[in-house]
């Protein structure tokens, strides 16, 4: 492991891999990484490279659609990052070690236009059937209206959740009191998990496009104070809940936009608490670095800076801009991995 990777880690850090490329979570386990997350851009990219062509082969001569290819293909990757990370979930006594499988995004898709409890009863049943004996896999929810209101039974259930797409306070709290809710029927509430990821780069990149006022000086930082802000009323909510595992922040979102800023510009401003789930890239620019890094999560800007994000940057309007960009990014994805199996199936039988 670097000595850079080594004092993120030192100071409080649980470092997770965005990405389940069999060969980059074995590599990044080495570098000191205790987890991953998927998603089906990160399926797609993997499928695109031909090393899976053969299991593809093979699937697609047993009759099954290009849905069910493709969620075999995930539940096969995931199960197997499962698999380097499960020493971790043993030895944390499931505190960390997790690899979370993201439900249909298509569920959000605004074409197809689901009713609201349709959305919501698909979430419980498929969180329900993904998690189901894989006890280091990560159910993950968007914290859509139709998200949000499956947790509460899906924390009774005991399904350990990742609620992901959060922009704002208020989207936090409604996951967490959903969570609650659900735990005070879970007889095992002892040994559950959750965490909350919240996007940090996407919030700079909005601020620059639509807060363009905002002075140099605070401008770039509102991801950053959004995040810290959010991880501090997290710890807030969860203490005093008796709940031996922690309920914890993962900050996502964390590679720069921006090629003039450092690689680790978010990494830094976050050290030293929770979860950070990385790009591979991040991680290598990491590694590769000279960087010491320290625990600056609770050190929050000047008054004045934060005074003129919270004069300036209307978070309502943040987060319903963001959502929406967020959903339109969740379900295009998923079209165009069913398109790729579908391409790809047509090569290989041809």
């Amino acid at each position: 492991m670097s000595a850079a990777l080594r004092s993120l880690i030192h100071s409080g850090t649980k470092l997770w891999l965005d990405s389940i490329d069999p060969d980059l979570v074995v590599e990044n386990f080495r570098l000191g990484a205790t987890g991953a997350t998927s998603n089906p851009i990160i399926v797609a990219d993997l499928l695109k490279s031909g090393r899976f062509d053969d299991r593809l082969r093979e699937l697609s001569s047993t009759g099954r659609s290009d849905s069910e290819v493709a969620w075999q293909m995930t539940a096969e990757l995931v199960g197997a990052a499962e698999q380097v990370f499960l020493p971790v979930w043993q030895q944390t006594d499931g505190n960390d070690g997790y690899v979370s499988f993201e439900l249909d995004p298509l569920l959000e898709d605004p074409e197809l236009d689901l009713p609201h409890a349709e959305r919501v009863a698909e979430y419980i049943a498929s969180g329900k059937r993904w998690s189901a004996g894989h006890p280091n896999r990560m159910i993950k929810v968007p914290a859509t209206p139709a998200g949000l209101d499956s947790l509460e039974e899906l924390a009774a259930a005991g399904v350990p959740l990742n609620v992901t797409l959060i922009f704002s306070a208020r989207q936090h709290r409604a996951a967490c009191e959903a969570v609650w809710r659900g735990l005070q029927r879970n007889p095992q509430r002892s040994s559950y998990k959750s965490v909350y990821s919240i996007f940090v780069s996407r919030i700079d990149v909005y601020t620059q496009q639509q807060v363009p006022n905002l002075s140099p000086a605070a401008q770039g930082l509102v991801g950053i104070v959004n995040a810290q802000r959010l991880w501090s009323a997290n710890r807030n909510f969860w203490s005093g809940k008796s709940l031996p595992l922690d309920q914890e922040i993962i900050f996502a979102s964390t590679g720069t936009k921006d090629p003039r800023e450092p690689a680790w510009k978010y990494v830094s401003a976050l050290a030293g608490s929770d979860i950070q789930t990385n790009p591979p890239a991040t991680n290598a620019a990491v590694a590769a670095s000279s960087e010491k890094f320290s625990r600056r999560v609770d050190a929050l800007p000047a008054a004045e800076v934060l005074a003129e994000i919270d004069r300036l940057v209307n978070f309502d309007l943040l987060e319903q801009t963001l959502m929406a960009q967020g959903i339109e990014k969740f379900a295009t994805p998923q079209h165009q991995l069913l398109r790729l199996i579908q391409s790809k199936r047509a090569e290989l039988v041809a």
